[in-house]
């Protein structure tokens, strides 16, 4: 059983969940993976990427700003992790909205 408040959908312009990322030269099932949520790598894409504020990048997903701040700062923190520790990167799927390429919902 899940405690605390029920997670908001997220609107999230881009599919990240086809990819994965794991360094040279060692074998899958020897990695230990860092697991990125898609709505963490939605705000990686939207702050980092295209240079948004966070608060452009806050509306643009339907979230608080402050929800956004905890979302980009968990993506850096996990992605700093696996860079420095060897691990793979995997993006899963969360409850959220995706737009078309066009923007519309």
């Amino acid at each position: 059983m899940q405690s605390g408040r029920r997670k908001i959908r997220r609107n999230i312009a881009k599919d990240h969940t086809q990819v994965c990322f794991k360094p040279c030269g060692i074998r899958n099932a020897q990695l230990e993976k860092m697991i990125i949520d898609e709505d963490e790598m939605e705000a990686l894409r939207l702050s980092d990427f295209e240079g948004l504020y966070q608060q452009e990048c806050a509306d643009k997903m339907g979230i608080s700003r402050t929800t956004f701040s905890r979302l980009i700062e968990n993506a850096r923190r996990k992605i700093s992790d696996a860079l420095l520790h060897n691990k793979a990167i995997s993006i899963t799927k969360q409850n959220v909205l995706k737009e078309d390429q066009d923007g519309i919902k």
